[in-house]
């Protein structure tokens, strides 16, 4: 079996290389994302990982993983006497990869026989398989939302649940938890990030020798894996027995009051939501001074740690990415440092003779790749988060503009242009196949209202009794055989392709309604986010269309091409209709089972190209929304002609939002 690539082989990443070497001393801290572009060694590192782990104590034969000394008193393969003989093994690193199904995850039962026997047969999935060891999830952003929600369960309770029709198993899943992710193909949940103790951001090296470091030691771990593992084995050993060795001095490690109130006051002032991010400062702290072999936390170990854990716990906005207010988690941590003016120098994972690299022709350059130092986590330069369209000083900032036409009865008056709003909810009609679990338009899943039940084209994943039953009771039999199994169908939420089209032409800025129009795609970008969809952006104006957005589950980008469109020029509106009909086609190929729902945001004017009504055919039946950005006391109707043609819902701007702020 080929070895795993060693963990003090990888170049640089000093500060991901301390966020996972605290989290192994210290699991309570709650694992490791990993944000990065493609091609960083984020799963290298990780995988990695798994092999510095201090081997675990195990029932013999339990498939659990429970610990002899502390049997889980609900493990189904229990029950276990406290003190029984041990088997030692290694940590396990299990990989939950995006494709599994909810079976794999929690496991499944053998529904044929819980019918026909009575018999709880239970097959354990990946959250059993992890217990007590490492769960890795690469592309944890694109993990569907069901998947999510189990993560999120076992997270915070430590534990693992089925249910299925009236038989229930639980069971101890107590893991490490690392996520991998590229922040360009879209965000995780804020829930679930919430749920990583410490987040880290990658990149690859900006100098040539690191980068030909990197090449180098890879090339030769491919040539020979066996020996390139066998040149770093002491070096990797030597991290083990740290772990070991912090992990057996952290109970004794003690956190003054003053540490205690200096982390308190930092969380507060930093205004992070909830209690989580005190608790997960104090523990990286408390695991940081057993590394370096303290007895006492410190002020420096406070800096360190509030470095890893509090920069995604601010988000003040869902489309803000984390890290958006450095500089202020950076000004209170020096507000509130240490006072002694000869603090102790704080070291990094990789300082000392006892884990620096080798000398010798495989070792190269110390390890670099950005701006880490030997002084543990450095601090990244990160942007101030997506900016709001068009920003303005508070006293150069225009009135939100009144219009002098009544809106739809009923409908809230104008909010302010800078501010999003909670938008009308915007559904593709009919039912999909559920293939992209979301929250915008009905579709059969796997999960929701049940509405009927059919013949299993395989493994049955939920079970609808009575139509069991009733095919068992049709053959007159008594006991249920695999032709008598029936599926629930149900009908849930799908997330869907939302392109946008949106006018940038000067009939639309030339009478100052172009704040209005980005503050309205904006809010329906947030939208679009919420309900987990994926989303693109033409822009129409001058002599043609232009795609600023191809399609992606990145929402920030899409954010931040709006605030970078440009306006004016003549109105081209069938050349944007005829550059949708082509990327909607591009996308049916790639991916015929998302529906897509189309959004134009314009005045219906078109004073340039050939009427726009001819070019509807390209688009097909396709689910479309006219806003009708028309203004002023004459109004031709134009964009409402073009809602007709399209056999879309036609919403004026003012009316496109719903009361109350979005969330």
């Amino acid at each position: 079996m080929t070895p795993p690539y060693p963990f003090s082989a990888v170049v640089g990443l000093a500060e991901l290389r301390l966020a996972l070497l605290l989290n192994a001393v210290s699991p309570a801290i709650g694992g490791v994302l990993v944000r990065g572009e493609k091609g960083t060694a984020k799963s290298t590192i990780v995988r990695a990982l798994a092999a510095l782990l201090p081997d675990v104590d195990v029932v013999p034969g339990c498939r659990f993983a429970c610990d002899p000394a502390n049997p889980d008193g609900d493990c189904p393969d229990g029950p276990h006497e406290p003190g029984a003989a041990a088997t030692r093994r290694r940590a396990t690193l299990v990989e939950l990869p995006v494709g599994a199904t909810e079976d794999r995850v929690v496991g499944t039962l053998d529904l044929q026989r819980a019918l026909a026997d009575g018999v709880k047969a239970y097959e354990p999935g990946l959250l059993a398989a992890a217990h007590r060891g490492v769960l890795y999830v690469d592309e944890v952003n694109l993990l569907p939302d069901h998947l999510v929600d189990l993560l999120l369960d076992a997270a915070a309770m430590g534990r693992a649940h089925v249910e299925r029709d009236g038989v229930s198993v639980k069971h101890a899943a107590r893991f490490l938890l690392v996520g991998t992710m590229n922040p360009e193909e879209g965000e995780p949940r804020p829930q679930l990030v919430d749920r990583f103790g410490l987040v880290v951001a990658v990149a690859a090296p900006r100098e040539a020798p690191a980068r030909a470091e990197v090449v180098r030691r890879r090339l030769a771990y491919e040539t020979d894996p066996v020996g390139f593992a066998a040149r770093w084995v002491q070096e990797d050993a030597v991290l083990a027995r740290r772990i070991a060795g912090a992990r057996l001095r952290l109970p004794s490690v003690r956190l003054p009051d003053t540490e205690l109130d200096r982390i308190a006051t930092i969380c507060l002032e930093y205004g992070v939501d909830g209690l989580r991010a005190d608790i997960v400062v104090a523990r990286t702290a408390v695991a940081l001074a057993a590394w370096h072999d303290r007895d006492v936390v410190t002020a420096d170990d406070v800096a360190a740690a509030a470095r890893l854990a509090l920069p995604h716990r601010r988000r003040r906005d869902p489309l803000d990415p984390p890290g958006t207010d450095q500089d202020k988690l950076e000004e209170l941590l020096r507000e509130h440092g240490d006072d002694d003016p000869e603090p102790e120098p704080p070291t990094g994972p990789d300082d000392g003779p006892d884990d620096s690299p080798p000398n010798g022709p495989d070792a190269g350059p110390p390890p670099g790749g950005g701006d880490h130092g030997p002084d543990g986590p450095s601090r990244h330069d990160t942007p101030d988060g997506p900016p709001a369209p068009e920003p303005a000083s508070p006293d150069q900032q225009p009135a939100p503009e009144r219009q002098p036409e009544q809106s739809n009865a009923g409908s809230p008056p104008p909010v302010a242009a800078t501010q999003p709003y909670r938008t009308r909810p915007l559904v593709v009609r009919g039912r999909g196949t559920g293939a992209h679990t979301g929250r915008r338009s009905p579709s059969y899943a796997r999960r929701g209202r049940v509405v009927g039940a059919r013949l299993p084209a395989g493994r049955v994943t939920s079970l609808h009794l009575p139509a069991t039953l009733l095919a068992t009771a049709r053959r007159g039999a008594r006991v249920v055989t695999p032709g008598d199994l029936r599926e629930a169908v149900h009908v849930g939420r799908e997330a869907n392709l939302v392109l946008f089209v949106v006018d940038a032409s000067g009939s639309m800025a030339a009478r100052r309604r172009m704040r209005v129009v980005k503050t309205a795609v904006l809010s329906l970008l947030r939208d679009a986010y919420q309900r987990r969809d994926k989303i693109g952006m033409i822009t129409f104006r001058g002599t043609g269309a232009s795609t600023v957005l191809e399609p992606t589950a990145s929402h920030e980008v899409g954010v931040l091409r709006l605030a970078e469109l440009r306006t004016g020029g003549r109105t081209p509106l069938a050349a944007g209709l005829r550059q949708a009909a082509r990327t909607l086609d591009s996308e049916r190929r790639r991916d015929p089972r998302r529906r897509p729902l189309l959004v134009v945001v314009t005045d219906g004017r078109a004073t340039s190209g050939p009427d726009p009504l001819t070019v509807l055919p390209a688009l097909g039946d396709v689910a479309s929304v006219v806003v009708d950005c028309e203004s002023g006391p004459i109004r031709l109707g134009l964009a409402r002609r073009l809602a007709t043609a399209l056999a879309a819902d036609c919403v004026p701007l003012d009316a496109l939002h719903t009361l109350g702020k979005a969330a």
